[in-house]
């Protein structure tokens, strides 16, 4: 019943999410399906830094999080190293040799793969799975979203969703890791207040690919109550967004400075996730353009 309780508590901070396209039945589905289910690894896999220096399996520890990326769509954009970075950071400074994290890449082209890995200076030894063989093992979810799992001794699920996407589910890993109560705040106990924007959508027109793009959504505290901004999410590592971490009294503003730097020439879509304290969290802002 336990775990059960936890699925569901994890239901409940997935609604929240952005872009959930899921509708409840087809989430329900989906997580009682992975509820306690044993991932499992091939023994033949390994790990290496840059494709070159094959490291010791890593030591699996209580807790292990473990997520599996494919090269549908934009590699770099699904990847987010520096987020993983951040987090594994933490995850070491803050519980030591108590979470190890696994990252299983398959990837069409293995020189796209590494070139991102050197390019994000990502030296954390990870797995280059070329013939997807950890998938056809376990026949993971196709949304990403669903495809990083915290799991414990025994590999077994305890919770799913992505801690880099979303800081809803990061904050509940957390909590599992630190044997907190697992109970969601999402919208729960927190002070809310109203936000106005007055631009959600920033066209960057045509520039030369190698030269960095700038641009400034503002966020204004229409409410009663201080804004703060609680964590930013971008789709695509690429992007990047700069912001006060000082609440936003009423009537003040936040200044959101996001910089896209193109990595080739391309048209792009881009996604700004704000969490925030807003009746309408999580904000979502969009820039477009064209790197030529």
């Amino acid at each position: 019943m336990k775990y059960r309780r936890l699925f569901i508590k994890l239901l409940v901070v997935v609604s929240f999410s952005a872009c959930m396209r899921k509708n409840n039945d087809t989430m329900i589905h989906l997580v009682k399906e992975w509820e306690k289910k044993e991932i499992i690894i091939p023994d033949d896999l390994c790990f290496t830094v840059y494709g070159r220096d094959t490291v010791q399996y890593p030591e699996l520890l209580q807790y292990t999080i473990l997520s599996y990326v494919d090269s549908v769509g934009c590699f770099s954009c699904k990847l987010q190293l520096p987020m993983w970075r951040n987090l594994i950071s933490q995850l070491d400074s803050t519980y030591p040799k108590k979470v190890s994290v696994l990252l299983f890449l398959h990837s069409k082209s293995e020189s796209e793969l590494l070139y991102t890995l050197k390019k994000n200076g990502f030296d954390y030894p990870v797995c280059i799975d070329e013939n997807d063989k950890l998938n056809r093992l376990n026949h993971f979810p196709s949304d990403m979203a669903f495809q990083t799992f915290l799991l414990d001794k025994d590999n077994k699920v305890l919770a799913m969703g992505n801690p880099i996407l979303n800081p809803k589910i990061k904050e509940l890993y957390l909590k599992i890791i630190r044997g907190n109560d697992i109970v969601s705040t999402a919208g729960k106990g927190i002070t809310q207040t109203k936000v106005h924007i007055d631009v959600s959508f920033l066209r960057l027109g045509n520039f030369d690919w190698q030269e960095e793009q700038k641009a400034t959504f503002i966020l204004k505290n229409i409410g009663d109550n201080p804004l703060v901004i609680q964590d930013v999410a971008t789709s695509c590592g690429c992007t990047t967004v700069a912001y006060s971490k000082e609440p936003a009294l009423p009537g003040k503003e936040i200044d959101l400075e996001v910089v896209y730097k193109a990595e080739h020439p391309e048209h792009f879509d881009k996604t700004i996730t704000v969490y925030c304290n807003a009746e309408t969290s999580p904000l979502v802002l969009k820039i477009s353009g064209d790197a030529k």
